[in-house]
């Protein structure tokens, strides 16, 4: 029997498997991976190999490199937020390898044109309370309590706070998706 690996742990296979409500078998089947390398990886009783994650990744509507991370990163993260001020808002941030998130509060009149620079990163803003006007290039929108709006980080964006505001912005990686 293969002693268990540190590296990388495909327990993550079961959870996957039985999400999808998927026996061994059936996966074996999708996949054209026999039932008992299945059951092995699950247990980490054996090495993967790149084929085969390749096919059971499919599977599950996933990229080898999703399905590898998704085994080395079976751990949290914690972090505590940064504060800080950006034009007339008010941040709370943290700061993960693939995301960005922001709570933020903004007085009635404030403005924030042209954030600090952004990665290539998605935007996707969130109004929890108050009113913004939110303008991108020739696009006006008036974002109320409980909408949100989602675009290329990378475009110039302007918020304006109508009214004392609380809102959320998540941006994104395009390069890690999830």
């Amino acid at each position: 029997m293969k002693e268990e690996s540190n590296i990388c742990d495909f327990g993550i296979l079961r959870d996957l498997r039985k999400r999808e409500k998927l026996s061994i078998q059936s996966l074996s089947e999708k996949s054209g991976v026999s039932a008992s390398v299945i059951s092995k990886l699950e247990r980490n009783r054996t090495d993967a190999e790149i084929d085969t994650l390749y096919r059971i990744a499919r599977v599950f509507g996933m990229t080898l490199t999703d399905l590898i991370s998704l085994a080395e990163n079976r751990t949290s993260h914690m972090l505590k937020a940064e504060e800080y001020r950006s034009g007339d808002f008010r941040f709370s941030r943290i700061s993960y390898a693939n995301m960005r998130c922001m709570h933020a509060y903004a007085e009635a009149g404030s403005e924030l044109s042209n954030p600090e620079v952004h990665r290539d990163d998605y935007e996707l803003c969130w109004v929890i309370r108050g009113h913004l006007k939110f303008t991108l290039q020739r696009e006006t929108y008036d974002l109320l309590p409980g909408t949100s709006i989602q675009f290329d980080a990378l475009l110039p964006h302007t918020y304006e706070a109508q009214e004392d505001s609380e809102l959320f912005i998540v941006h994104l990686r395009k390069d890690k998706r999830f």
